[in-house]
C-alpha cells in the first residue's frame, strides 16, 4: 500500500469537488435552457391560439355587421306583386298605399305579410285563396306577398320560418311567375309549430313538384346556401320594427297582416270569405256589392274558382 502525502490527497479531493461543481453548473444551465425553451414554446402557442381567437371573433363581428346582400329582383321592398294571369308584376310590390279612387282602371291592391309557420296565415290563405285568385287572375286586383320570419324560434332551433321564407325568395328570384303556386304549396305543407319543420331537402321537393317552376337547380342551390336568409332576417327586423311598406302603420301587429289599399283587415276567427269579401269591397270604395264587377277569366283554362262578388277600385 502506497502512502500519499496528505497534501496530495487534499488536492485530489478539491479537484473532484471542482469537477462536480462544474458538472452541476452545466446541468443547471442546460435545465434553464430547456425551461426557457418550454416557456417560449408555450408563449408562442398561446399567442397563436389568441391570434386565432381574435381572428374568429373579428370575422364574426364583421359578418354580423355586414349588410345583407340584395334581395330578389322581384322583391325590391320585401314583397312580390302578383298580377293578371297570376304572374309576377316586375317592380310593382309595396308601393305606397293608394287612397280609394273612382278610377275603375286602378286595381285593388291586396297586401299580405305571412310567415309559413303561422297557422292563422295558412287558415286565411285556405279560406280566401280562390276569391283572391279570381280577383287577381282577372285583373281586378293585385296581391303583394311579403314572406317574413317572425316565428323562427318555434321550430326546435332549425329556424324553419327563416328557411321557408328564404326558399320563397329563391323562387321569387328564379321563377317569379310560379310564386303564387309555390306560396300555396308552402302553406299546404305547413308543419306544426314546435316541431323541427321541413328539412331543406323537403322544401326543395315541395317546390320542385309545383307546376310551372323553372330553374329548379338554381332554386335548390339557393335553398342549400340560404342565399337570402340574412336578407329575410333584416327585412323581418325592419317590418317588426315598424317599417311596413304598403301601409301607414307604424307598428307591426303580427302575422297574418292583410291590407287592402293600405287599410288593415281586422279579421275575426274563424276566417270567413264573406267577411273578407265585404272588407275588400268597402276598402276599395264601393258603396255596395252590386256596384262591383265580377272578374272575368282572361285565360282559356278553367279557373280554380269564380268569386260570386268581388271588388274593383271604383
Amino acid at each position: 500500500m502506497t502512502n500519499r502525502p496528505e497534501g496530495d490527497a487534499r488536492a485530489e479531493r478539491n479537484q473532484r469537488r471542482a469537477a462536480a461543481r462544474e458538472r452541476a453548473q452545466r446541468a443547471r444551465v442546460q435545465q434553464k435552457r430547456r425551461q426557457r425553451g418550454v416557456r417560449i414554446g408555450l408563449q408562442v402557442g398561446l399567442g397563436v391560439v389568441l391570434l386565432a381567437a381574435v381572428t374568429v371573433v373579428t370575422l364574426v363581428l364583421v359578418d354580423s355587421t355586414k349588410p345583407a346582400g340584395p334581395g330578389p329582383s322581384s322583391m325590391s321592398r320585401g314583397g312580390i306583386t302578383i298580377g293578371q294571369d297570376l304572374k309576377a308584376v316586375s317592380g310593382a310590390a309595396s308601393s305606397s298605399p293608394s287612397a280609394s279612387s273612382t278610377d275603375s282602371a286602378e286595381p285593388v291592391r291586396i297586401t299580405m305579410y305571412v310567415d309559413y309557420l303561422c297557422p292563422e296565415c295558412a287558415a286565411f290563405e285556405k279560406t280566401n285563396r280562390t276569391y283572391i285568385e279570381g280577383l287577381v287572375d282577372s285583373g281586378v286586383a293585385t296581391v303583394d306577398i311579403h314572406p317574413v320570419a317572425t316565428l323562427s324560434n318555434r321550430s326546435q332551433g332549425t329556424k324553419y320560418s327563416l328557411r321557408a321564407a328564404n326558399a320563397a325568395a329563391c323562387v321569387a328570384q328564379s321563377s317569379p311567375d310560379a310564386f303564387w303556386a309555390v306560396n300555396r304549396a308552402l302553406f299546404a305543407a305547413q308543419p306544426e309549430q314546435g316541431t323541427a319543420g321541413l328539412t331543406d331537402a323537403q322544401l326543395q321537393r315541395t317546390i320542385d313538384r309545383v307546376d310551372g317552376v323553372r330553374d329548379t337547380g338554381t332554386i335548390n342551390a339557393c335553398i342549400d346556401d340560404q342565399r337570402y336568409g340574412k336578407w329575410v332576417d333584416e327585412r323581418t327586423s325592419a317590418v317588426t320594427g315598424g317599417d311596413v311598406p304598403g301601409t301607414t302603420l307604424t307598428e307591426f301587429p303580427g302575422v297574418p297582416l292583410v291590407l287592402v289599399n293600405g287599410q288593415r283587415y281586422e279579421y275575426s276567427q274563424p276566417f270567413t270569405n264573406e267577411e273578407f269579401r265585404t272588407f275588400v269591397i268597402t276598402a276599395a270604395g264601393a258603396d255596395d256589392e252590386t256596384a262591383t264587377p265580377t272578374p272575368t277569366p282572361t285565360r282559356t283554362r278553367t279557373p280554380t274558382a269564380s268569386p260570386s262578388a268581388s271588388a274593383s277600385a271604383s
